[in-house]
């Protein structure tokens, strides 16, 4: 993808397959849409995507939209989708709270990568209980969950950060995405994926966050 003529830097071209762009286009509408968008996006999604990753997108959107439009979409998600909830979870045993910390370190450390120990530093100082909570419960009980590849999980948080204009957080996912094995190519096609929803000023800025990420 190049961007416009006024622009000085490019990013490389778009490479999502179809079912991988709706995914990140539904994780985004579902954090920064309102119920139609989200009724429609989810329409789509059920049509062109693989059922279970749908529904992972949606539990994952309580991390970065909230228990409100979490619930509001799994919601749409079971009138659209017919699909009933399972009859158990594996995020419903609490008991599975040291597995969740050992996967949620292993996870973190995977997106991460050589930003891992001063991050969990940082946190830290900003209260211990983020900290825990972003390992336990974000990174193991939610992005480590078997339904969906930490590859695509990760390509759906850029959509959402970008979307939300959460440009510190979109900055460190960037660099996630990419640590968790997409391509420069892929995660490019996230951010187009989602820059209709945001103004042309900031989809060029994250275009040029993303850049210099990749050291173009």
């Amino acid at each position: 993808m190049t961007l416009a003529s006024h622009d000085t830097t490019t990013v490389p071209a778009e490479a999502l397959d179809g079912a991988t762009r709706m995914l990140v286009r539904t994780a985004a509408v579902i954090a920064v849409g309102d119920e139609p968008a989200i009724r429609a996006a989810l329409t789509t999604a059920c049509r062109s995507c693989d059922a279970v990753h749908v529904e992972e997108v949606v539990l994952q959107s309580y991390l970065f939209a909230g228990f409100p439009r979490a619930l509001n979409a799994a919601r749409e998600w079971r009138r659209i989708s017919g699909r009933a909830a399972p009859a158990d979870d594996e995020g419903a045993h609490f008991e599975l709270v040291p597995e969740w910390a050992r996967r949620g370190a292993e996870t973190c450390a995977i997106v991460y990568g050589p930003f891992y120990d001063g991050l969990r530093k940082n946190i830290r100082d900003l209260h211990p209980a983020l900290d825990a909570w972003m390992i336990v419960d974000g990174y193991g009980r939610t992005l480590a969950r078997p339904g969906l590849d930490l590859r695509r999980r990760e390509l759906c948080v850029v959509g959402v950060c970008s979307a939300a204009r959460q440009d510190r957080q979109l900055h460190s996912h960037l660099h996630g995405a990419l640590h968790a094995g997409a391509t420069p190519g892929e995660v490019a096609g996230a951010l187009a994926a989602v820059a209709d929803l945001l103004s042309p000023d900031d989809a060029r800025r994250h275009r040029f966050l993303f850049a210099r990420v990749i050291g173009k």
